[in-house]
């Protein structure tokens, strides 16, 4: 044959491999919830994908005979029709013993750069680029050639099935979709622009409530008001001037014995009717929800869509109460910043770029966010930054107790009758990496 004949050929080959490269890279990395969209708009090739990923054995056995067939063959070709040219032309500066060795060398050397740039490289580069839209458009014709390689592909495949079993190794693909899966594409969808800033805010959050315990969200029992049955009337209407809230826990003698609670609206029906508030009854209290402190936020979204209900009162292990929680505190904890007001005993103040005011009931993962920690240690042992102080130092602290983590000074600013009411944190901007997590205490 000619060169020009040679040429055609080798370039045909080298087109089929690149079109096997390409279909294998893009038929591997298509998406499949992409796909799952398309199929779902009516496109019976993007179904067809992804019932060849769920069986793709015998799509690369059938790659795999193509592209080393085409390789073989192609360097053969390419080895003969090369060669004699690069000889003559190397017998113009040399004419040796080694001018054979040299246009071998030299005629191998372009045949396999031409493979590996047009057969290889680039179009697994061009696959990359869009997976899902290639696969589509590709899987009529490779389903053919698949056909064509059946008998063949068959005897592969069964050698590598042995060998599979022979070692072991489990060949089922894993295709659960974890947390740090979501997270990952969240994370992509907001530097590309399709997430707004709070959406990518609110969609975490939603997600934390799988890990966070109604303990983070709630109002702490020194800070629940609640009516007793024998509160007097002055009492009453002087609490329902002073904290703005809906629903308060009524108790027998004291918080500890809760009978329900009473809603703030039919308090203030009776007093627009006239009538007396000398004493509270089973005709304006209501039954409460109890829940255990070790539910997690999402377990009592579900606890209030299953009772109708949205107030429940929160008690721990010994029956003890420890707080109150609504459904408007889970919605707080979603929407975050954004619906939160701005007041002056914020949780959270920051004081200058590196420097914050934090109350010391302030819920862990809110000081994650807030100083953009990652992880704080053993964080299943406490639920406040306070509980996180009192768990590294040990003891009961005190004002000027610090603890050094993770390039933060977090240090006791105020105590009140052994609880924590105020923290500085302070970012260490030249802390050596040795007193990470190490705690410092100073005795008065």
């Amino acid at each position: 044959m000619s060169l020009f004949q040679n040429i055609f050929i080798i370039a045909i080959l080298i087109a089929g491999a690149g079109f096997l490269s390409l279909t294998e890279i893009a038929l591997a990395g298509a998406r499949k919830v992409k796909l799952k969209i398309l199929a779902e708009a009516g496109d019976e090739r993007a179904q067809k994908v992804l019932d060849l990923q769920a069986q793709s054995a015998d799509f690369f056995a059938a790659s795999q005979i193509g592209l080393n067939a085409v390789a073989i063959l192609g360097g053969i070709l390419g080895e003969a029709a090369f060669r004699p040219y690069i000889v003559n032309f190397v017998s113009r500066f040399y004419d040796g013993p080694w001018m054979q060795s040299i246009g071998f060398a030299l005629s191998f050397t372009l045949v396999t750069s031409l493979f590996i740039l047009f057969a290889d490289l680039m179009p697994k580069r061009m696959a990359m680029i869009a997976p899902e839209k290639i696969a589509v458009l590709v899987i009529n014709p490779i389903q053919i050639f698949i056909k064509v390689c059946k008998p063949l592909a068959w005897v592969i495949n069964a050698i590598a099935n042995l060998l599979f079993r022979l070692f072991k190794v489990n060949t089922i693909r894993d295709d659960n979709i974890t947390f740090a899966d979501i997270s990952a594409v969240m994370d992509a969808g907001a530097q590309a622009g399709v997430l707004q800033k709070q959406e990518h805010h609110f969609i975490e959050n939603v997600f934390e409530l799988e890990e966070r315990n109604v303990p983070s969200s709630m109002t702490t029992r020194e800070n629940v008001v609640f009516f007793t049955l024998k509160e007097s009337e002055a009492s009453i209407r002087q609490k329902l001037a002073e904290y703005p809230y809906s629903k308060f826990v009524v108790c027998s003698t004291n918080i500890d014995e809760v009978i329900g609670y009473i809603d703030a609206k039919d308090i203030l029906v009776r007093i627009l009717n006239n009538q007396s508030l000398l004493q509270l009854n089973e005709n304006t209290i209501r039954n409460v929800l109890t829940i255990p402190d070790t539910l997690t936020l999402s377990e009592l979204l579900d606890r209030f869509r299953s009772t109708k209900e949205k107030f429940a009162v929160v008690i721990n292990e010994y029956a003890l109460v420890v707080g109150v929680i609504t459904l408007s505190d889970i919605m707080i904890t979603v929407m975050g910043d954004w619906v939160t007001p701005i007041e002056a005993d914020l949780q959270i103040i920051k004081r200058d770029n590196n420097s914050w005011l934090i109350d010391g009931s302030t819920p862990i993962e809110d000081i994650k966010h807030a100083l953009d920690i990652a992880e704080m240690p053993d964080d299943e042992n406490y639920e406040t930054i306070a509980g996180f102080m009192m768990y590294k130092l040990r003891k009961i602290p005190r004002p000027a107790d610090a603890v050094i983590f993770d390039a933060y000074k977090f240090e006791v600013v105020d105590v009140d009758h052994f609880k924590i009411d105020q923290l500085l944190v302070t970012r260490l901007l030249d802390k050596p990496p040795e007193v990470d997590d190490a705690p410092e205490s100073t005795e008065s």
